[in-house]
């Protein structure tokens, strides 16, 4: 036990002493592989995203400062922490392709009280939109507070399963990314693409296996609920399990292509 103690005092000297000339740990950030986001390099790496919303926390997350490379600026990073998001236990647990990235617009269900959406909104930056959609009025009223600070976030406090009733709130986008535990995922989220996914728009998925079917094997509801997303015109690219994050999680990328019928 000591020894691990001694060990993480040293590592802080170390940080202090690089720190000399900037005052403070000088904290070292490189771009992920996947736009948008970042690593802080250190003791330990963390995925970071850039804080639209410098000196702010959304749900009392660990924010970091850089400086840029012309030494003019500084910039604020918040770290993601896997254990708390879906979409952060994807990127850290190597997902090989991330349609959100800058620019992107992107309809996020089950939105909850805003902290992945948050980290959406830092890689999509000021040009792309998040549309967050979350049921629960109380988790939504967190997730409209965290919007009124990020202009790239809509906040929509809907049933997800009736995307007819915030059509008029969504234009097309280019991703949709769905965390709502529900049994009837699949459907809700092919549902919401045939209304506002564009033709080879992406979908990401989060299936928790207990919440499809706690009886059968998580594999099993796994590749059931992919065949689902077959069925309904996606064609499934990545799977990914989330563990040691979330138990019996995956994550499923698949490409959206609207039905014969539209394109005549």
């Amino acid at each position: 036990k000591v020894k691990g103690k001694g060990k993480a005092k040293g590592g802080k000297g170390k940080g202090g002493g690089k720190g000399k000339k900037g005052g403070g740990n000088k904290v070292v950030i490189e771009p992920h592989r996947h736009e948008g986001v970042f690593v802080s390099k250190g003791k330990d790496d963390s995925l970071v995203t850039k804080n639209m919303v410098p000196g702010e926390s959304v749900y009392g997350e660990k924010r970091l400062v850089a400086e840029s490379e012309d030494k003019e600026e500084k910039i604020e990073y918040r770290v993601w922490n896997p254990f708390r998001s879906k979409l952060g236990a994807g990127i850290v647990g190597g997902i090989g392709a991330m349609p959100i990235k800058p620019g992107s617009k992107v309809l996020y269900l089950g939105g909850a009280s805003g902290t992945t959406v948050s980290h959406v909104s830092d890689m999509i930056g000021p040009e792309g939109v998040v549309y967050a959609v979350e049921f629960s009025h109380r988790s939504g009223r967190d997730l409209t507070n965290m919007a009124k600070r990020r202009a790239n976030v809509v906040p929509i406090v809907e049933d997800a399963r009736q995307p007819q009733r915030y059509r008029m709130l969504i234009g097309m986008v280019d991703v949709i990314f769905s965390d709502v535990a529900q049994p009837d995922q699949a459907r809700i989220v092919t549902h919401n693409a045939s209304y506002f996914l564009k033709n080879n728009g992406s979908i990401l998925i989060s299936i928790k296996a207990s919440c499809v079917d706690s009886t059968a094997s998580p594999e099993a509801v796994f590749a059931s609920e992919v065949d689902k997303l077959r069925k309904d015109g996606c064609k499934p690219k990545e799977q990914l399990t989330l563990e040691p994050y979330h138990r019996d999680h995956a994550l499923v990328l698949a490409v959206y292509r609207a039905s014969k019928k539209k394109k005549e």
